[in-house]
């Protein structure tokens, strides 16, 4: 079940454009390369520090979506954007959060966040495309880089105070935490108003050709903004938290329709079914007490007919009819034999109904035609550690070393460490599952138990790997501080 929605993530989302810079400041700040017209700016290596640590941080806070399916969908929808976007030097890190709200937001360092609701509120994929092309745009520009300089000008105070405030709402604060964060920093927002809307119709530009080029009809981000617009109207003028942060004005949408219209439609983009059934899972996961909900809303969507079966599959798999939903994934795949996701589905389906020898060689045959699709070698490795503890630690330490900030990972290969005779390794691991989730001083904690254990075991490669990573994660810590 997805929490109720955080009110930090306005001011999560506000910090990007007005609040950010002000962060514990330093000499240092100064080397980030500004902006030039035109080209493509690489990320600097204390935007990625700063993003990564702030990233940690609100991984302790906020929920999470945990769905590797879902998650290797957005990674190949950013992927598919990214040559596009004017993003130099950039690894993003995709974060998705368990929040039935319209929202995204991104941050220096190249990391987008995608709230579960946003796949609820757009019908096609054009249109949650627009809101990804939009968030690159903001990386693009370099808009983090650029507020700090305006930020240094008036002399605004510390990010600080902001972030006090987001983790009371984080915490069950709600508007409270709202309250303290956008009272604290009233006069930094009022003073940069307008230099973020021109950060917005910067981004805007941006995204509308990043969609063109990319094969999208740069005509969904106006439709986008258009149905936001209605939705406030909807809700009695109390608009989602994307538009607290990202003011959609009649100027703005006047002026994206005249961009969208100079480049337009392009080629014809096939609409994917590979975005209807991943919207099913999300519907699915914002209302699981009642999925007839779900059902509801995805065929209001004029979802395709295969949309509204493999819905119904889940729907199935979770109500504990476990060999139906199996049976009708299986005649899906058979119709859609190269999406990846729906034998990656029936395998999920057979794990979680304890199946785990079905769920084991439905993942084996999958990789063996789709070596790279990570969420059937995570799903692997999981049924592994209940029938052979070794393969499983050897399959996720090869996903563990592609995957250095995915926390699910090093959950699982803690778990197969221990359970394959590896402590040493498996402390490691835990280590790295905390600093990921932003627990860094247990994490820290956790690496001296690690030490103790390598030294006893005489496991010099465990020792020198560990006393690396503590340097990495005394690095972590000193990063997070700045958000205290």
């Amino acid at each position: 079940m997805l929490r109720r929605p955080l009110s930090c993530l306005t001011a999560i989302a506000l910090s990007l454009a007005v609040a950010v810079p002000a962060l514990g400041q330093t000499g240092d700040d100064a080397d980030l390369p500004s902006l030039i017209s035109g080209d493509t700016q690489a990320v600097s290596g204390k935007e990625v520090r700063l993003g990564r640590a702030w990233l940690r941080q609100f991984r302790a806070k906020a929920p999470q979506w945990q769905d590797a399916i879902a998650q290797h969908y957005v990674e190949s929808l950013v992927d598919g954007l990214l040559p596009y976007s004017d993003v130099g030097g950039i690894d993003p890190v995709i974060t998705l959060v368990a929040s039935e709200r319209l929202n995204a937001f991104a941050v220096p360092g190249g990391v987008i966040g995608i709230n579960a609701g946003l796949f609820a509120f757009a019908e096609r994929e054009a249109p949650l495309a627009s809101v990804l092309a939009h968030e690159l745009g903001h990386l693009s520009q370099r808009h983090y880089a650029r507020g700090q300089a305006r930020a240094e000008q008036t002399q605004i105070p510390a990010m600080a105070a902001m972030l006090a405030g987001m983790l009371i709402a984080a915490g069950g604060g709600g508007d409270a935490g709202i309250a303290a964060a956008m009272g604290s920093q009233a006069a930094l927002f009022q003073d940069q108003l307008a230099y973020s809307r021109r950060f917005e119709r910067e981004a805007d530009r941006i995204g509308l050709q990043a969609m063109a080029d990319a094969g999208y009809d740069p005509q969904a981000m106006v439709e986008m903004f258009r149905t936001m617009q209605r939705m406030i109207s909807l809700q009695g003028g109390n608009p989602p938290e994307f538009l607290l942060t990202h003011p959609v004005t009649e100027a703005r949408i006047s002026d994206a329709q005249a961009r969208a219209d100079q480049l337009g439609a392009g080629a014809p983009r096939n609409e994917d079914i590979e975005y209807h059934l991943i919207r099913a899972r999300a519907l699915l996961a914002i209302h699981d007490q009642d999925p007839r909900q779900a059902a509801t809303r995805l065929a209001r969507g004029q979802a395709p007919e295969m949309a509204r079966g493999y819905l119904a599959a889940l729907a199935d798999a979770e109500a504990g009819r476990s060999e139906a939903a199996l049976q009708a994934l299986d005649a899906l795949t058979r119709r859609l034999p190269d999406l990846a996701m729906l034998p990656a589905s029936a395998a999920e389906v057979a794990l979680d109904a304890g199946r785990v020898d079905d769920a084991i060689a439905r993942s084996r045959r999958q990789l063996r035609l789709m070596p790279d699709y990570v969420p059937a070698s995570l799903l692997l490795g999981e049924a592994l550690l209940q029938r052979d503890p070794d393969a499983a630690y050897r399959q996720l330490s090869e996903l563990a070393a592609r995957r250095p900030e995915d926390p699910r990972v090093f959950d699982l290969l803690a778990e197969a460490a221990g359970r394959s005779g590896r402590p040493a390794w498996g402390h490691l691991a835990r280590a790295e599952h905390l600093q990921l989730t932003g627990h860094i001083d247990r994490a820290i904690r956790q690496l001296e138990v690690a030490k103790d254990v390598a030294q006893g075991e005489h496991d010099d490669n465990a020792a020198g790997r560990i006393a690396q990573r503590r340097e990495a994660f005394i690095e972590y810590r000193e990063a997070m501080e700045e958000f205290q």
